[in-house]
């Protein structure tokens, strides 16, 4: 029996059982290790083999300072593998085995598997948060960036190193100043440019700490040196247009640099204008020189009063809601100066597209234009609510967009591919000053819907709001609300099929009043078409059809005693139309258009006499082809009475459901309460 102390508890899990606690000793347990058995476990005969972690621990801490490299490396190895569990890491850190790593690393002697290797445990082990990053010394900093810095370095050297840094950056304060010191963006770009996408991650994972840990005033100098060194367009071509699909650590990562570069804009949307500011109130003189292509009059050309009254009438055209100092619209926060910005760039970059819509608002009625100047403050503080400017960006998000990498002012020529929008729904709409709000309501919606369908370019973005029209979201909205949960829900299709049938029998008394009043036909004959015409409208006891021929249009109905030919409701045996109709078979019918086709139908009775029509348009035929099918008890099947029909249940299904707003809907009814024991009772009115 082997003494207690080498006694060790080992779980070994068999194919097909459960795992099962067994006591062993040392002789065993290095059988049960050797490279036969270890070849086992590789094929699955012994599934899982674990020491307690205390033992364990204090065995890997001795095997990694083993003087064999083979022993070494296998020791790191089983140490890389065994530190994602947190209780054995708690264990080898207890054995001060952080600082054992560290030293490893700063004396430089290891290097390929082993450096590889050490690096994956030191890592894992300070993923835990355990040990504070704060006790890392200058010359296991630098070492770390040497890895990073270097131009040929081992895969998986250089993708724990750039970990490493990312971690100490966030992590630490005082980290971040020395981190900041060893690498340079200038250093990290070539990492981006290669084909290994977790390189690439972590490249941009280490750019982002560096971005969200400068101070205020660093920041706008760093985005600088990242413009100068075209990190954009390098991320653009290597990573979004890489064949190879993005990853969601990586979607995640291109999220966190979007929402950091837009936060750059925090300062300006957070700054109010300072109407004393002769440089702010030149850029609004900038915007009406540009509109209206005047020069700045000299101090003493003409009146003070009259210049005033000029700059005011300008003002007004550019839509700012203080005419006489426009500086006071930029004074709420946000989206405070960065309105501004936004106005003077489209002025300037977009010149053509700013001067058209000025003119052709100012142009309008004054209930009708769309004012330029309050719709950009208005749609500058949209964007900004819309794209989180001036938050922190979320742990778990992965919402990056192609289209914002491929512009290096991608905030500002959104904005203008926005307002162009705004001021076509503007138009689409028929909007007034009153509807503003619904206009803003109406182009965020289509804002967003254009966002979700993640355009790759900012021209992509353009063509799927030119789709996303005023009438086109009336129809999503209306797809949507039919396609809710509470309108597929077993409760409202019973009311909807028990409604339908009141529904249909309106439709159809609207069409049999219809006939009543009658319609002027248009006569047909074999030769060129002549202006005669002739009148067909229904008895008001649906019984008989009285027409009759007509020597010019009549401008309202036509009296029953003017009409001399009747024919018999009970006479008619069938409806026809198109091609079916006679008239469109005779000769020469082949010249009839397509147009002349479609409107065409007969009414067939005796054995075969017909009356011939061709309806005055699309709305007229569908009336009498459904009030005639009506007539012979049979179905209505025109595209305007199915439209009648959805259009007049939905407006019936609401009315019904108002009181149900915001009350959930059971899928089963309510159970029936029991019948009372007797009926013998009586509700005493007074």
């Amino acid at each position: 029996m082997p003494p207690p102390s080498d006694i060790v508890k080992v779980a070994i899990e068999w194919p097909g059982a459960f795992p099962k606690l067994m006591e062993i000793d040392q002789v065993s347990l290095s059988l049960l290790l050797s490279p036969q058995n270890r070849s086992d476990i590789k094929n699955g005969s012994i599934l899982r083999l674990t020491t307690s972690p205390v033992s364990f621990a204090a065995q890997l801490h001795e095997r990694i300072q083993s003087s064999s490299m083979d022993a070494k490396l296998e020791a790191l190895k089983d140490l890389a593998n065994s530190s994602r569990d947190v209780t054995f890491a708690q264990e080898f850190i207890n054995l001060d085995g952080i600082s054992l790593l560290t030293q490893m690393v700063e004396s430089g002697t290891d290097f390929g598997d082993l450096l590889s290797f050490t690096l994956t445990a030191f890592v894992e082990l300070m993923d835990h948060g355990i040990v504070s990053w704060d006790t890392f010394s200058v010359a296991f900093i630098k070492k770390i960036a040497g890895y990073v810095n270097k131009s040929a370095m081992d895969t998986a050297v250089l993708q724990r190193s750039l970990a490493i840094l990312e971690s100490m950056v966030l992590n630490s304060q005082d980290l971040y100043q020395k981190v900041a010191q060893e690498i340079t963006i200038g250093q990290l770009i070539p990492h981006l440019q290669g084909t290994d996408q977790d390189i690439q991650t972590y490249t941009i994972a280490v750019i982002n700490a560096l971005f969200l840990k400068a101070p205020e005033d660093k920041r706008q100098e760093m985005a600088h040196i990242l413009a100068q060194k075209q990190l954009r367009s390098i991320i653009l071509s290597n990573v979004i247009r890489s064949p190879k699909p993005i990853n969601d650590e990586m979607a995640h990562q291109l999220y966190v640099l979007q929402v950091l570069t837009f936060n750059l804009l925090e300062d300006r949307m957070m700054t109010k204008m300072d109407p004393q500011d002769q440089a702010q109130r030149d850029i609004i003189f900038e915007l009406r020189r540009i509109a209206f292509d005047v020069e700045c009059e000299p101090n003493n050309s003409g009146s003070i009063e009259k210049r005033k009254s000029m700059y005011t009438r300008d003002y007004k055209k550019l839509g700012f809601i203080n005419h006489v100092n426009p500086a006071m619209d930029f004074t709420q926060i946000p989206p405070g100066m960065l309105a501004l910005d936004n106005m003077l760039y489209f002025a300037r970059h977009h010149q053509d597209a700013y001067i058209r819509i000025v003119l052709e608002n100012s142009s309008r009625e004054d209930k009708h234009e769309c004012p330029f100047g309050r719709s950009s403050i208005e749609l500058t503080k949209m964007l900004c609510e819309t794209l989180k400017v001036g938050e922190l960006p979320s742990e778990n998000c992965h919402d990056f967009h192609p289209m914002f990498f491929t512009h290096d002012r991608s905030f500002e020529e959104f904005f203008c591919i926005c307002i162009q929008l705004l001021n076509k729904t503007w138009k689409e709409m028929r909007a007034t000053s009153e509807d503003f709000n619904k206009v803003m309501q109406v182009v965020r919606e289509q804002i967003m819907r254009a966002l979700t369908q993640k355009p790759n370019s900012l021209d992509q973005l353009k063509s799927r709001l030119q789709n996303l029209s005023y009438t086109e979201i009336l129809k999503i909205r209306q797809s949507e609300r039919m396609n809710q949960e509470d309108f597929q829900s077993r409760p409202i299709l019973e009311l909807r099929e028990k409604i339908q049938p009141e529904i249909m029998e309106l439709i159809k008394q609207q069409r049999l009043n219809r006939l009543c009043d009658g319609t002027c036909f248009r006569k047909i004959s074999s030769r060129r078409r002549q202006d005669k015409f002739w009148y067909c409208r229904l008895s008001p006891n649906h019984k008989v059809l009285h027409y009759g021929d007509l020597e010019e249009s009549p401008q309202g109905e036509v009296s029953h005693d003017l009409l001399q030919e009747k024919l018999p409701v009970a006479d008619i045996k069938a409806v026809v139309t198109g091609k079916d109709c006679p008239h469109m078979k005779e000769k020469g019918a082949l010249k009839q258009n397509k147009e002349v086709l479609e409107l065409a139908f007969s009414v067939l009775y005796e054995s075969d006499e017909y009356l011939n029509f061709i309806a005055p348009d699309k709305h007229e035929y569908c009336v009498w082809t459904d009030g005639l099918n009506a007539l012979l008890g049979k179905e209505m099947t025109s595209d305007f009475t199915k439209s009648d029909m959805d259009t007049l249940l939905s407006m019936e299904m609401k009315l019904r459901l108002l009181d149900l707003e915001n009350i959930q809907i059971p899928e089963a009814p309510p159970p029936i309460p029991k019948e009372p024991s007797n009926y013998d009772f009586v509700y005493d009115c007074n």
